[in-house]
């Protein structure tokens, strides 16, 4: 496997630092703001000046001066303004990447970064009491994406669902059903205070009078309430699981909140914090010590009344991710959510598992435009705009890729009118026309009888555009890998646009099946290079790479 070429330079520097007993920290390296500059740069000079007590340009010159590298890799070094280090690399680096990708093929991206990492990754886990919502169908996407990354790293990523399947809010699901479906036989039951309203209510009324009749008629309202609770509970985590599928998100495991108390974990958690003291009563209620550990003030964990706080099955659930061989917890939560990182956190250290293995990152509120115009408010869910309805309109592969295309932390607009375009305008669009493209100009070879020959010489590959593309290719092991450590999977979607970008102006500028058969035979290959690595991005983020648009 080729070092990628930030890699090959980091450990450059690294071993000149360590060799001249300078600070290894010091190193970083990136690419320069301007392609200009040269392909990769280093301000190691600068971040020098202090201890070394020298002008970082005089640093920089020693650094250059001293630095072993392989003439035949780097074709160039320059410093640039007060000390930055540019580094350009010679057309057999990109060359030799190229061939790389076409022994590698579909493993092409992945590494070994994350082996021994055995994560769990919880995202979405919406409360069965209505249907999903377009945050929900963000969190979907994100987390689906991220299990993806950490997989490709060589850590063993497992998809989970906490199913808040106990409670008051699931029973007044249960009597909102109740109350809609009394309605169907001509009774008035008042509809609870803090019910559940949306059409979605009657259509499960509805339903459950055609399979039962009138079989829940006669019974006395907390019964009635009961049965019915269960019966809509089962069917709406059944239309959840439909929903996530549907939108190619597959769970490996869908983990019960009532399984906890029937397990009795919650005693757990209360036994250990009293053992290490860290739990005491106060107004005839049990608090936990949280503020010891970083948080703002102490927490509940169980009511006046005896009755445990949502904190306390929290953690309860957290703790037995650990014990089920978890080394690594990742949570995406709601905006709704923010204030409760803190209180967890703390309980997780106050428990003794390893500092930053429980992290939760907050899946920020969407806004769907149509005409430019926020919508409001959605046909059959009440209040808030359902997932199903968004993706049944734009589909699948336009939504997975637009709720991708932010930082998961910052809010979004999502343009439904652009999503739904077939032109390269819309992102999607302008990436799988880029795949669709390359199997179109590797069909026409094949029609016109040329087939990929066993010996081909990439070094014909010289022009701009082809060392352009080359250098896009190049960076996607690096790409994967940095979104996976940051859990930051827009930066796929990045990656993909300035990728296809890349290719169609070489498009643009270089015929590929020219009378010249050795340069048809490299750029070929340079095609089939952006295939394979158009879709390994694409199959990482779950959308499709068409071959004919």
């Amino acid at each position: 496997m080729i070092l990628s070429a930030e890699n090959y330079l980091h450990g450059l520097l690294t071993t000149l630092m360590q060799k001249n007993g300078w600070p290894v920290e010091a190193v970083t390296v990136g690419r320069p703001k301007q392609e200009s500059f040269g392909d990769y740069a280093t301000p190691v000079a600068m971040s020098l000046a202090k201890t070394l007590k020298k002008a970082p340009r005089a640093i920089a010159e020693e650094i250059v001066a001293t630095l072993d590298y392989d003439r035949q890799l780097i074709a160039a070094i320059q410093i640039d303004g007060p000390g930055f280090i540019n580094f350009r690399f010679a057309p057999g680096y990109w060359q030799s990447v190229l061939a790389e990708i076409l022994q590698a093929g579909e493993s092409y991206g992945h590494s070994h970064s994350g082996a021994g990492k055995k994560i769990n990754m919880e995202f979405v886990s919406a409360n069965p009491t209505g249907p999903l919502n377009i945050v929900s169908a963000r969190a979907a996407s994100i987390g689906d994406v991220l299990a993806n990354l950490f997989c490709a790293t060589g850590a063993e990523a497992t998809r989970e669902y906490y199913i808040n399947d106990a409670g008051q809010r699931v029973r007044m699901l249960g009597y909102s059903v109740s109350s809609r479906y009394m309605a169907l036989f001509g009774i008035d039951e008042p509809f609870p205070e803090d019910g559940y309203h949306g059409d979605y209510i009657k259509d499960l009324a509805v339903a459950l009078r055609e399979e039962f009749g009138d079989r829940f008629v006669k019974l006395a309202l907390d019964e009635r309430g009961e049965q019915l609770t269960q019966l809509a509970l089962e069917r709406m985590i059944r239309a959840q699981k439909e929903t996530l599928e549907k939108f190619r998100v597959h769970y490996d495991l869908w983990f019960s909140e009532q399984s906890l108390l029937d397990g009795n974990r919650q005693q757990e958690v209360l036994t250990a914090f009293a053992q290490k003291n860290l739990s005491y009563r106060q107004e005839e209620a049990l608090w936990f010590r949280s503020s010891q550990f970083g948080d703002e003030e102490d927490r509940v964990l169980l009511k006046r009344d005896g009755e445990p706080t949502y904190f306390l099955g929290d953690i309860a659930y957290h703790m037995d991710k650990y014990r089920r061989g978890f080394n690594q917890l990742y949570d995406l939560w709601g905006p709704d959510h923010h204030s409760h990182i803190k209180r967890m956190e703390a309980a997780m250290t106050a428990l003794g598992y390893p500092p930053g293995s429980f992290q939760v990152r907050i899946i920020q509120q969407v806004n769907l435009l149509r005409g430019g115009e926020v919508v409001k408010m959605s046909k059959r869910a009440g209040n808030i705009i359902a997932m199903t309805e968004l993706v049944e309109e734009v589909g699948v592969d336009a939504a997975r890729y637009f709720f991708l295309m932010r930082k998961l932390d910052t809010p979004m607009d999502f343009d439904i009118d652009l999503a739904k375009k077939q032109t390269e305008e819309n992102p999607v669009y302008y990436v799988q026309y880029a795949h669709a493209r390359v199997c179109n100009i590797l069909a026409h070879a094949q029609a016109k009888g040329i087939t990929l020959a066993e010996t081909y010489d990439l070094g014909l590959l010289q022009t701009p555009e082809e060392i352009a593309v080359l250098r896009k290719l190049a960076e996607f092991p690096e790409t994967v890998s940095k979104a996976a450590q940051f859990l930051e999977p827009h930066r796929l979607t990045i990656f993909l646009q300035e990728l296809a970008a890349s290719f169609h102006h070489f498009y643009h500028d270089h015929r590929v099946v020219s009378e010249d058969a050795a340069l048809t035979q490299a750029r070929l290959r340079l095609v089939e290079g952006v295939r394979h690595v158009l879709a390994n991005a694409l199959r990482l983020l779950n959308i499709s790479a068409p071959e004919k648009m």
